[in-house]
């Protein structure tokens, strides 16, 4: 099981000072929290990808590539990669390249995005979304596993004895995750490759998110990668946390009242009831993040939202500093010991190196064993 930490980037006023930070104070933020989350003994970070304001991360790779080489064990992912308007050959290229200076430690979310005004500016338009996402996810996973293309489809330019370059580390592509929170169609092309499937269950009830990540674990099994409850799934969270619940809610009330993605909204306590939002105590954390894996089945990836609401640096770390305490170790040793034996393992670049090299030794023993045909045989 993989915990970590995700950020949306976005640029928003604190509502108890009036402050609101610059891009540059928001970038060097998210560098700060990468390496605490590392420092604390999570496992990965994750940022997302936007080009419109009120959002800094327009090129994810770049911010991922800095904190690469001051850190050395997390995995570093994207909140959401756009397979809808990047172009399949960058994203190819980018994450081969981030891959290999990382020595791994990468994997990444698509996703199609929620901001309309993006497609054009790519020079997309929105209503191919769904297509753009089927015709670039086969193109990428053709650049990363064959070593000349040739491919010719509707979005783009054809391609004709094509190399993308740096090849994979070990040979092995970035795993990646498909994000969705609505769309069933993403949910099908992630069992249908094999690959995870990421809910990101933070704003709607409970009870959507299961629908899509029950057809991605039946269409999982039924594509043959596994049974339905090996499919690899990840969550967000949310949670804001002070020694007692009172004074927690009393220090977060003001952000949630304000924030742009709250306000005018639920109301503080009908949120967190319905979502996986949690405003408490250390303990509340670890029971409501509990409660995921009795509703949602076996699991690989918890990513939390607390960089966000225009909570200051100050304070994102200092929660961070109270979940690696309090919450992280007794969570890690609950969910292992509720975790079905037979589940698949959180995805990791040496994981996947071995399980291709045990693939491969089978296939040659195989062969080996094959008998030979004779011309009195034929």
């Amino acid at each position: 099981m993989q915990f970590g930490v995700f950020s949306v980037s976005d640029i928003t006023r604190d509502p108890t000072t009036g402050k609101i930070p610059t891009e540059k104070e928001r970038i060097d933020a998210s560098v700060a929290i990468a390496k605490k989350v590392e420092e604390i003994g999570m496992d990965v970070f994750a940022i997302g990808e936007h080009h419109n304001r009120p959002f800094f991360s327009s090129s994810p790779t770049t911010t991922l590539a800095y904190i690469a080489a001051q850190t050395e064990r997390i995995i570093l992912s994207t909140a959401t990669t756009l397979i809808t308007t990047n172009d399949p050959v960058k994203i190819a290229e980018d994450f081969a390249m981030l891959q290999n200076l990382s020595g791994g430690r990468v994997d990444l979310v698509l996703g199609r995005g929620n901001t309309g005004p993006v497609y054009p500016w790519f020079g997309k338009n929105m209503q191919d979304s769904v297509n753009l996402t089927v015709e670039n996810y086969n193109l990428l996973r053709r650049l990363w596993d064959e070593d000349v293309v040739n491919w010719e489809g509707k979005f783009r330019t054809p391609l004709q004895n094509f190399t993308s370059t740096p090849r994979p580390l070990d040979d092995v592509a970035p795993f990646v995750w498909h994000g969705s929170i609505r769309t069933p169609q993403v949910a099908e092309i992630a069992a249908y490759y094999g690959d995870g499937f990421f809910a990101n269950n933070i704003f709607w009830p409970k009870e959507h998110y299961k629908q899509l990540i029950d057809l991605y674990r039946e269409r999982y099994e039924h594509y043959g990668h596994g049974k339905a409850h090996q499919a690899v799934v990840g969550l967000g969270g949310q949670f804001y946390m002070a020694k007692d619940s009172q004074q927690a809610v009393k220090e977060f009330r003001p952000y949630f009242d304000n924030a742009p993605v709250y306000g005018n909204g639920p109301s503080m306590e009908d949120f967190t009831a319905q979502t996986p939002l949690t405003v408490g105590s250390p303990q509340q954390v670890l029971e409501k993040t509990l409660s995921f894996q009795e509703y949602f089945g076996d699991y690989q990836r918890q990513l939390f939202l607390i960089d966000h609401a225009g909570l200051p640096l100050k304070t994102v770390l200092n929660q961070l500093d109270m979940f690696g305490e309090y919450v992280l170790p007794e969570l890690k040793k609950e969910m292992a010991s509720r975790a079905a034996p037979d589940i698949a393992q959180a995805p990791t670049h040496a994981g996947r190196v071995a399980a291709r090299n045990a693939k491969l030794v089978v296939e040659q023993a195989n062969v080996a064993k094959e008998p030979e045909v004779s011309d009195r045989d034929q």
